[in-house]
């Protein structure tokens, strides 16, 4: 199972900022836990803001585009670092035995929670991890079902 909009937004964020510190740890492989979201959890979050997106740039440019358009410039590189913090970190480490534990994110400031249902809760949304430890070379990667948000934007 890949993630082409997912991998597609780091495309976007490679060529919008190539000297961003979330590419270069990418390409470093550095170990990262990356909460990655499905492309209907993508095609969700532009679904929900289609009204609100540029027309023209959604047809020219992307989803991407369009949406850092609309919110600014860096937008995108914000929410996907929003899914990605530091370290290999399996679904034992993540999803605590009581409560909640929060995650840092490589996003600077920002953090999520994680209850012991695998639910996160965002600044602006929640999410289920839906598919947990899958192992890449770089890190590993829990399937998430909703694109978190780092901002709340009444979703």
């Amino acid at each position: 199972a890949g993630f082409p909009l997912l991998l597609g937004a780091v495309d976007y964020i490679a060529t919008t900022n190539p000297g961003s510190p979330l590419i270069a740890g990418l390409l470093d492989n550095d170990q990262y836990t990356v909460f990655a979201p499905t492309d209907e959890a993508f095609l969700n979050l532009v679904g929900a803001v289609e009204s609100l997106l540029d027309p023209v740039i959604l047809a020219e440019d992307g989803p991407f585009a369009a949406i850092d358009a609309l919110l600014g410039p860096g937008t995108i590189e914000a929410v996907v670092s929003y899914h990605v913090t530091e370290g290999r970190r399996a679904a034992n480490s993540v999803v605590p035995r009581v409560r909640y534990r929060v995650i840092e994110t490589l996003l600077p400031g920002a953090t999520f929670s994680v209850d012991t249902d695998a639910m996160i809760t965002a600044v602006g949304n929640t999410a289920n991890i839906v598919s947990p430890n899958i192992s890449a070379s770089n890190g590993i990667i829990h399937v998430i079902d909703a694109v978190i948000l780092p901002i709340d934007l009444g979703l």
